[in-house]
């Protein structure tokens, strides 16, 4: 992973600007935080396959038995993608890791978590998606000569092939994953997810291994004093919390955001 320090909003933007549409993006209130799952981070440094297996069906297994309690909005789980993805949604620990196709989304949610009396530099992580996802796919091909998917014949089987291959293989590869099934936020927020295909393997050490060498992956950090001039700039754009949840838990992280903001 490249690390780069931006010295103004303008380079920042000119930076984003250039990437191709090839890119994922995810914010970091913190730029010394690892990329690592919720799941990496309850598990802790106890992290090894079998207790992540552990964790990860005790708590898919919790959630399926009493869904059917709580669900209102008559959703239909039909693949363990589809599970995932929800638990993710209402904050269950999992191995999915949360990116968008918006660099300025991402930088929305660095900004969202931030804790400006910290003065700590943020940051923005931009993985090259198709390479990354190439690079996977040759990989198990690799490893099963019957594999004949290409990123093309992927993109409407995410769950599937999740399912059938991804998950049921445990391979020592990176995976972005976006299901079939949607909640209203992830669409609005062009989301999708980051996984170690292993999940004995944590996700930053799966980004480190020699299949992604020639993956094009950078952490922007951006200073403490670029913090008011981006959330204005956000602004302008109209990126707030109210725009990316819809709902009154977005209206009430805005106002929480303003008044963070203009008390610095």
């Amino acid at each position: 992973m490249n690390e780069l320090t931006v010295e103004s909003v303008a380079e920042l933007l000119e930076r984003l600007n250039k990437l191709p549409n090839n890119f994922i993006y995810r914010g970091h209130a913190n730029a010394d935080w690892y990329l690592e799952s919720s799941l990496e981070r309850v598990v802790g440094s106890s992290w090894s396959a079998a207790w992540a297996n552990k964790f990860e069906e005790f708590s898919l297994t919790e959630f399926q038995s009493k869904f059917h309690l709580y669900d209102h909005e008559n959703i239909q789980p039909t693949s363990k993608l589809a599970w995932l993805s929800i638990m993710q949604h209402y904050g269950v620990p999992t191995r999915l890791l949360d990116f968008t196709a918006s660099p300025f989304v991402a930088l929305y949610f660095a900004l969202e978590a931030y804790n400006p009396q910290s003065k700590a530099d943020f940051a923005i992580f931009a993985v090259d998606h198709s390479a990354l996802m190439q690079q996977s796919l040759d990989h198990i091909s690799s490893k099963d000569a019957a594999f004949k998917e290409t990123r093309a014949t992927l993109y409407q089987r995410h769950d599937d092939i999740f399912d059938s291959i991804v998950d049921r293989f445990s391979y020592d590869i990176a995976w972005v994953a976006e299901p079939r099934l949607l909640n209203a936020r992830l669409d609005r927020q062009a989301g999708s997810f980051l996984l170690s295909g292993n999940r004995g393997v944590r996700i930053e050490a799966v980004l480190e291994r020699d299949t992604y060498a020639k993956v094009e992956m950078t952490k922007y950090r951006i200073p403490h004093d670029l913090y008011e001039g981006l959330f204005a700039l956000l602004r302008k754009m109209n990126i707030t919390s109210k725009s990316l949840y819809g709902d009154l838990d977005g209206l009430a992280r805005s106002i929480r955001m303003h008044m963070q903001v203009y008390s610095v």
